[in-house]
């Protein structure tokens, strides 16, 4: 179902994570290198390396995942002091692991430009 990558290996529970949120079609959980106060990692469970591989057919399924963000975000209780959302794809990006996965980043102002 989901690739050999470490997030492959957290969907399959081979290795143990934090998980905040989970359905039929993605999980979040918290990461292990926080670079905020809130630091979650929403992840699909389908296998799609980064955002530049994906197609009109995977529409509903980033919709989804934005929404989850959203939900996430609630009950972490950032909606009122707000929150970022990052999607790094490809090497330049900052991408390390080749799974798709938005970061949410909260609980302090964070700055801008970001790097």
């Amino acid at each position: 179902m989901s690739g050999d990558t470490i997030f492959g290996k957290i969907i399959r529970r081979e290795i143990p994570a934090t998980i905040v949120y989970e359905d039929d079609r993605c999980l979040a959980f918290r990461d292990i290198a926080p670079q905020a106060p809130t630091h979650i990692l929403v992840i699909p469970k389908q296998p799609l390396a980064n955002l530049s591989q994906a197609s009109p057919e995977d529409g509903t399924l980033l919709g989804h995942l934005l929404l989850v963000v959203k939900t996430v975000a609630d009950q972490e209780g950032l909606a009122t002091s707000g929150y970022r959302v990052v999607i790094n794809t490809g090497r330049d990006g900052g991408q390390t692991v080749d799974h798709l996965h938005l970061h949410i980043l909260g609980g302090r102002s964070l700055e801008w430009p970001p790097g």
